[in-house]
């Protein structure tokens, strides 16, 4: 809906209706009698109707099609002339496959007299296809008393964060170091009527996902590297099918098994390797145990904006370490998308499949896809900047050496250097149109992570394409489980300083 102030409101002076909007009969609303021209009285109802909508938040220019005019059915019980003010009371009555009926009634004040009763059917059309769609049952936004912070787990905040995104369907299988968070979500589901699934493999796991996305419902899985593995064909169909879903991949240390130490070597296969064909997902990288809860609830509005699966990547410290976390003032209770297989009525018809054997097919739906990936690079860069104004030193990190990058800042800056922090907090899309900002003055970059270069690949990809001309690159990495420390930072920016 558009902007502006909203121009009803809550009233419950005439059960069983609940929202109003208040009319003055113009001159021209008038006949040669003096009294208001009975076709009038509709205009009233739209804007009743109108108000009603904004008021619950529901935005009818986003959906895939346009409501028209069914039926109106209307009883005349009393007049009104030219300067009376009207109230007009609107309801919805029934909401069917395609139709929503309004009930509505116009009185006259400041007595309340009953003017016109009026029932209305809008069909909801394809304009292309001039025919009837689903209308589609819309997320609604529940308010929340304020609470005090929690102290949790990284893995706890992001499946906190899931439960108030309106994600009722877990499916999962234990692996550590990201166990926890299934383990929490397998006691709260059930009191919230929702579902927990311990399934028989990583393989089930998102087959499941895939199936409760297609649906319609929100849905997460907790992983760790050996499992996001072995999830790969899954997230491909997924993909290609459109099904939103979130994976929480708490990274360990590799390849093969490995070890359950914090890692970031699963960077590559998040942001270039989701299975085969043409796939891409929104990666997001949080630091902190807060981060983890605010990725989980943004991953379920990308997922569902975009109809795609989103990915949430933290490393093992992460997912364990324990930090205070915030809670939202709202949670989410969400709908059934025009688009779901739910087995209804209302969304007969629906199809979600990823084979398409026409060559022809096949290829408009890749470029399809490359349409939405260039949609998601343009508007959903994310990134977060610490001291980079007048930075001649440029730390990129992400995750929990972030934390460690920033502590280096700190120090760094006590001894008269100006160095700073830039934190992709999306790796795919990279946020290059943030780094762009920030490589103009800087004279090194310098790419802190516990992997053999995965970021800063991503990082030179992004410039590459950009084709921007940036300083010198240099790292501080490590591997097999062990994370850059502060010290190793702050040793290295000041052997850059000697350097030059």
């Amino acid at each position: 809906m558009g902007g502006g102030p909203e121009l009803g409101r809550v009233t419950d002076k005439r059960p069983p209706f609940k929202y109003s909007a208040l009319a003055r009969v113009w001159f021209s609303d008038t006949d040669a009698q003096g009294v208001v021209y009975y076709g009038r009285y509709l205009p009233y109802f739209d804007h009743a109707r109108t108000e009603y909508h904004r008021h619950l938040g529901a935005d009818w220019t986003a959906l895939q099609g346009e409501f028209v005019m069914r039926a109106s059915q209307v009883e005349y019980h009393a007049p009104a002339r030219f300067d009376d003010l009207i109230e007009a009371y609107v309801r919805v009555s029934r909401i069917g496959r395609t139709s929503v009926t309004y009930e509505c009634h116009a009185c006259l004040l400041p007595d309340e007299t009953l003017m016109v009763t009026a029932t209305q059917t809008l069909v909801l059309v394809d304009p292309a296809r001039r025919r009837p769609v689903p209308v589609p049952e819309a997320d609604v936004t529940v308010a929340l008393p304020d609470r005090a912070p929690l102290v949790v787990k990284g893995t706890y905040a992001a499946a906190v964060g899931a439960v108030l995104a309106g994600c009722r369907h877990v499916f999962g299988y234990p692996i550590t170091p990201s166990t926890e968070g299934a383990e929490l979500m397998a006691k709260v589901q059930p009191m919230l009527d929702g579902v927990f699934v311990q399934a028989v493999s990583e393989v089930a796991t998102v087959n499941m996902m895939y199936g409760a996305g297609g649906a319609g419902k929100r849905c997460i899985t907790f992983t760790s590297s050996p499992g996001f593995s072995l999830m790969l064909e899954g997230i491909s169909y997924m993909i290609g099918a459109e099904v939103p879903g979130v994976f929480v991949n708490i990274m360990r240390g590799g390849p093969g098994l490995g070890n359950i130490a914090p890692a970031q070597a699963d960077i590559k296969l998040a942001c270039r390797g989701l299975g085969h064909g043409n796939t891409r997902a929104i990666v997001l990288a949080p630091a902190t145990p807060q981060e983890m809860l605010d990725s989980a609830i943004l991953s379920f509005e990308l997922a569902f904006r975009y109809r795609n699966p989103v990915v949430i990547l933290g490393d093992g410290y992460l997912g364990q370490m324990t930090g205070k976390v915030c809670l939202p003032d709202h949670m989410v209770v969400p709908g059934i998308p025009e688009w779901a297989v739910y087995g209804d009525h209302s969304h007969r018809g629906n199809l979600i499949c990823s084979i398409e054997l026409s060559e022809a097919g096949l290829e408009r739906h890749n470029l399809a896809l490359d349409e939405k990936y260039a949609r998601i690079t343009a508007e959903e860069q994310r990134a977060d900047l610490h001291r980079c104004d007048d930075a001649d030193v440029v730390l990129v990190a992400c995750n929990t050496p972030a934390q460690l990058a920033k502590g280096a800042v700190k120090e760094l800056r006590e001894r008269g250097l100006r160095v700073g922090l830039f934190r992709p907090i999306t790796l795919w899309p990279f946020p290059i149109d943030a780094l762009r900002e920030v490589i103009g003055p800087a004279r090194q970059l310098v790419v802190v992570e516990a992997s053999e270069g995965q970021l800063e690949d991503e990082m030179r990809l992004a410039l590459s394409h950009a084709e921007v001309h940036g300083p010198p690159i240099t790292h501080v990495r490590r591997q097999g489980g062990i994370l850059p420390s502060q010290e190793e930072i702050v040793e290295h920016v000041l052997g850059l300083q000697e350097v030059q």
